[in-house]
């Protein structure tokens, strides 16, 4: 569910713009085959990030789950918070296909 986003190496997933433009294909490739980030740099500074779908839609998707769980805390009533935290538990429950 979590995408592998353990830790950048610096020689294989910091990489120019200029080196993108020239290798594109091989980058995409390399993005989905190791679902790490890709960070590019444009005059030596951090100007995007290229990820794999599927590591996007899971960061996405543990994003919205954040933002639920902690709608449920800021929620007064302990009915609210019961109701969405039963909303979380089925989002959780539909992404791990349970």
């Amino acid at each position: 569910m979590f995408p592998a986003i353990s830790g950048i190496h610096l020689s294989r997933d910091v990489r120019s713009l200029s080196e993108f433009r020239a290798n594109a294909a091989a980058f995409v490739e390399q993005v989905q085959s190791t679902q790490e980030p890709i960070i590019l740099t444009q005059r030596s500074r951090g100007a995007a990030v290229l990820l794999a779908i599927d590591a996007y839609e899971s960061l996405v998707d543990q994003l919205e789950l954040l933002h639920d769980l902690n709608a449920s805390h800021d929620q007064s009533s302990s009915r609210e918070r019961l109701d969405t935290r039963e909303h979380v538990e089925a989002r959780l429950r539909a992404l791990l296909g349970r």
